[in-house]
């Protein structure tokens, strides 16, 4: 479920959205001015999306490869 948040809760309840995003894992969406501007997540949650893109890149990669016929005999 989204969190939204105006960006005036960014400075007035700081730990709050911390805490938040450290307990549930999920984004905090901060708008300005009624729009959205963006996106809070905490590292952690952070370093695993950004090893999931990574590991997609080496298996569309490893897929590509295939389809190319660019592979390596196993042994």
């Amino acid at each position: 479920m989204s969190t939204i948040r105006p960006s005036s809760d960014l400075r007035n309840n700081y730990s709050e959205i911390s805490a938040f995003c450290h307990k549930y894992k999920e984004p905090v969406y901060i708008t300005k001015n009624g729009h959205g501007d963006l996106e809070v997540i905490s590292i952690e949650t952070y370093e695993k999306l950004v090893g999931k893109f990574e590991l997609y890149k080496l298996l569309d990669e490893g897929v590509d490869a295939m389809q190319k016929k660019k592979v390596r005999p196993f042994k």
